[in-house]
């Protein structure tokens, strides 16, 4: 069951990298290091402790930016292009050893994960943003963190589990799309009218 093994990995870490690409970097680069585990195919380049300190660095900035109202939106916005080829490449690397029948449609499939916890991650932030409190950023905040630490350790030493995790994420993200791909969206218009300096309305 190793094949069973590192495609989970691989598509748990892509789905992770998508809510914390940073988190997940690090958390993989540690264990590795540190002789936890031999993660497969290229990921094992990622026990550098330059690659480790440049995403444990990352990391700390956008704990403190993903915590602050509108700015995190404006650093989802940012990250759209970052979290989701980064959830890709994460998948094509662990799996780069096997079969290419195998390989390319796990980084496509991871490419997809990572969209789709991002998008999820970006409309929960974009909801909170237009309630009048800034608690329940810092409450999204944690547990995005707890998620991306806690699947991150599921993908390596619980296949099974985070298997299951990532059947219920798709069946529930496909159930939720059209508002998740609204605001979504909506957070795209805002950060670009904030931009531009212009005010922007739900109407």
């Amino acid at each position: 069951m190793e094949w069973f093994s590192t495609l989970t990995l691989a598509l748990g870490s892509a789905w992770t990298s998508g809510i914390n690409l940073y988190a997940t970097v690090t958390v993989l680069g540690l264990l590795q290091k540190f002789g936890a585990t031999k993660l497969p195919g290229g990921l094992d380049v990622l026990d550098n402790w330059w690659i480790i300190g440049i995403a444990g660095g990352l990391y700390l900035i956008e704990f403190f930016a993903d915590k602050i109202p509108y700015v995190d939106s404006i650093w989802d916005v940012v990250h759209t292009f970052i979290r989701v080829p980064a959830g890709a490449i994460v998948a094509y690397a662990a799996t780069d050893q096997m079969d290419p029948s195998i390989y390319i449609p796990a980084a496509l499939i991871g490419g997809g994960l990572a969209l789709g916890s991002h998008g999820t991650k970006a409309a929960l932030r974009m909801g909170a943003n237009l309630s009048p409190e800034p608690v329940s950023n810092w409450s999204l905040s944690v547990v995005e963190d707890v998620i991306a630490f806690g699947g991150t350790l599921l993908a390596v030493f619980a296949p099974f589990i985070i298997a299951a995790i990532l059947f219920v994420f798709v069946v529930v993200f496909f159930w939720f799309l059209p508002k998740v791909v609204r605001r979504f969206l909506r957070m795209f218009r805002w950060v670009g009218a904030f931009i531009s300096g212009r005010s922007y309305s739900d109407a």
